[in-house]
């Protein structure tokens, strides 16, 4: 992403300038307390701000002719200097929610002998327009992941609450092609260190897991093993299921790893584009089940995949055309776009196949092209915005899809050393 996307970010007024460098100045000196005071004296209310200089300065950017459209993006930044300037400081990141709400409160009441009137209603106006923007929605779910609620199970909160829980959405939640580069390196950084948190948590379970099975094994009962906090949402059954899915043996004695691997050999041998398609179907369907797989499913697979770059069916299979067959059966298998998020076939797989054996389909596409991981994460971040104010009570199916994603994605693209298990 770049700012160069946004004309907005290579033609910043001076007046805007002006008032960026102001915030910059105060965020250095000032406690957060006092800033969220600031923040709502010149932006919320619109009056009896003391310095009449950056007063002036908003007033000609709200009565600007391109206010309408680009004030939202102004606004998002001047939020983003104070969020990123506490976000360095973890003790301060509960006023970063703060910062976020004040946009639902009300303006103060003030006198209407103000000369400045009409300015002030039009910075109302604006403001109200930003709270319905992209942005704002955007600000609301990075204030779940600086400053997560504490985790808890089968809660009838809404989705969005779990945000912080799955750094794989991060990119495609957390940013727009508007974002800046600033914004853009605070969310890198949050990313990274949410998913170095959760490998570590995962892998020291995992072991706790692994050691209690070879003491019970070797009938030890008087070694003591301390218990491991599960890290995530699923039950202990299912975690335990799901470390085993992705980190052992899934059809024969074979690995996802390995079938991948064995695919992509096999399948360059293949004369044409169209023949490998035929492969790639038998890959598939491997994993499915036989009863399920005749009711509908494997037709419907099929022909999705004959019917995939259909001119090319007597071309050599190549990387664009390998990209373009598993982005395409990615749409297929869990949801094609945000303008049209239907997912009946996801949600029919997880409702006849289970989670684990639906999120290893995806799986086995995904380790054939890892260049499709971020694209597959897309998929899913669609499902989370259709979703995100639905309570998790409501949608289990899909809470657990995203945490046995999460996971499967810890131990297959992440840094945990798992030669240990295997």
């Amino acid at each position: 992403m770049s700012n160069l996307i946004n004309p907005y970010y290579t033609s910043i007024f001076p007046e805007e300038q002006k008032i960026y460098q102001h915030l910059l100045c105060f965020v250095q000196i000032e406690t957060p307390s006092q800033m969220l005071v600031r923040f709502q004296t010149l932006f919320i209310d619109g009056f009896d701000y003391p310095d009449s200089g950056i007063l002036l300065a908003l007033d000609q950017i709200t009565s600007s002719e391109r206010a309408e459209q680009e004030f939202k993006f102004f606004l998002n930044r001047c939020c983003h200097i104070l969020i990123n300037r506490w976000h360095m400081q973890p003790q301060v990141h509960s006023f970063i929610p703060e910062l976020i709400a004040l946009f639902q409160s009300q303006p103060s009441r003030h006198r209407i002998i103000s000369i400045r009137e009409k300015a002030i209603r039009r910075l109302h106006e604006l403001v109200k327009s930003f709270t319905q923007s992209d942005q704002y929605v955007i600000l609301r779910r990075l204030t779940q992941v600086i400053s997560p609620q504490a985790l808890q199970k089968n809660t009838h909160q809404p989705l969005v609450t779990l945000m912080g829980r799955y750094p794989y959405l991060y990119e495609h939640c957390l940013l727009t092609e508007y974002s800046t580069s600033e914004h853009q390196w605070t969310v890198k950084k949050i990313k990274t260190e949410v998913q170095k948190n959760f490998e570590l948590d995962l892998s020291r379970y995992a072991t706790w897991k692994f050691r209690c099975h070879q003491a019970s094994q070797a009938h030890n009962t008087s070694k003591v093993i301390l218990p491991v906090h599960n890290p995530t949402l699923l039950s202990e059954e299912k975690l335990n299921a799901t470390l085993k899915q992705f980190i052992g043996k899934v059809e024969g004695d074979y690995s996802y790893q390995e079938l991948a691997r064995s695919f992509l050999n096999y399948s360059s041998h293949a004369s044409c584009f169209g023949t490998f398609k035929d492969y790639l179907y038998e890959y598939l369907i491997s994993g499915i089940d036989k009863e399920y797989g005749k009711l509908q499913f494997n037709q419907r697979l099929q022909k999705q995949l004959r019917n995939t770059l259909i001119d090319a069916d007597n071309y050599k299979i190549d990387e664009f055309l390998l990209v373009r067959t598993c982005s395409q059966l990615l749409n297929f298998l869990v949801v094609d776009s945000s303008i049209s998020p239907h997912h009946f076939t996801f949600i029919d797989l997880v409702a006849n196949q289970g989670s684990l054996i639906t999120i290893g389909l995806l799986l086995k596409i995904v380790l054939l092209c890892h260049k499709l991981k971020p694209y597959l994460a897309k998929r899913f971040a669609i499902l989370f915005n259709h979703y995100e104010s639905v309570t998790t009570s409501s949608i289990l199916w899909l809470v657990e899809t995203l945490e046995q994603l999460n996971v499967a994605y810890s131990i297959h693209f992440g840094h945990m050393d798992l030669s240990y298990f295997k």
